[in-house]
Order: structure tokens, then sequence, then C-alpha cells
């Protein structure tokens, strides 16, 4: 079995930091579980990244982007290329996102 070497772009470690960030303030514990939960989901794309389904909006080349959610609020949008997983973002579903299709 291939195990995919997981780079993180700086934008998306910015983004997941200031979804940390905010969180922190409202709540340190769910802080924690949810940094936890994403290095794990990340990780997990160390093995078969290509399990999840690709990204289809308007605007993004078709088969670009695979999409994963961790805990249901967090769209993590990576590429894969040989034997590597591109993340190149991070992103909060509750807000808006659609400067990313544009």
């Amino acid at each position: 079995m291939i195990k995919y070497t997981v780079i993180v772009s700086d934008l998306a470690a910015k983004e997941f930091s200031n979804h940390l960030a905010f969180l922190a303030n409202v709540s340190k514990p769910a802080a924690v579980d949810l940094k936890k939960r994403m290095v794990e989901a990340l990780r997990k794309l160390e093995t078969m990244p290509n399990r999840f389904p690709f990204f289809q909006e308007p605007y993004v080349p078709n088969n670009k982007y695979h999409k994963m959610y961790v805990q249901n609020w967090y769209l993590v949008l990576y590429q894969v290329r040989d034997e590597r997983v591109y993340v190149d973002y991070i992103l909060d579903c509750r807000q808006d996102y659609t400067w990313l299709i544009k």
C-alpha cells in the first residue's frame, strides 16, 4: 500500500489556526478536541486519499479537489498528485466561502 505525504499549505494552516483561536475563546476543550480530530483526519489522508469524492462547484475545474469533512463543519479541500496530498484549504462551512469559487 502506498503511503502518501500530506502537505498542508500555509493558507490552510492559517485558516485552521484562525478557526481554532476563535473556538478557544468560546471553549478551550472544544478547540483542543477539534485540533485532535483534524490532525487525525489529515493523517488518514496518508492512505487512500482518493476515497473522498471530488468537490464539484461551478468555476472550479472538474476533478481538481477532493473534499473531506471533519466534524461536519470543516471542509478540507485537497489535491492528490503522485504520492503527495496537497491540502490547499480548510474551511468552516458555517462561513461564506463563495470567494473560493469566484
